[in-house]
């Protein structure tokens, strides 16, 4: 019984921010850990500019910024797309090659 994964919690986490209405606490659910740990996660995703939040009343909506590259030094020619396409999450909001976000 294997107790690692090759996707951390912030690629699991980000994979699900896509998702159209879809809150902390399901994706907490969803990927097996606290709903506290998952705004954590979603803090460190924004500070590091792959995800902008835009308040609107009492939600906050999250774009995915597809176009930003991995931080591993090994791997920073490699987009968040690349890795979100292997995971199956759709960047198909975005309009064009120059529109670097899409609406989660």
């Amino acid at each position: 019984d294997e107790k690692w994964t090759f996707i951390t919690n912030h690629g699991l986490v980000l994979s699900h921010i896509p998702k159209p209405k879809i809150t902390a606490r399901e994706i907490a659910l969803t990927v097996g850990i606290t709903e506290r740990t998952t705004h954590k996660i979603i803090t460190d995703l924004e500070q590091s500019n792959y995800i902008s939040k835009t308040r609107i009343g009492r939600r906050n909506i999250y774009e995915v910024n597809f176009r930003n590259h991995l931080r591993h030094h090994s791997k920073t020619e490699i987009e968040v797309s690349t890795i979100l396409h292997a995971l199956n999450v759709s960047n198909e909001n975005l309009d064009s090659k120059d529109n670097k976000f899409a609406s989660a």
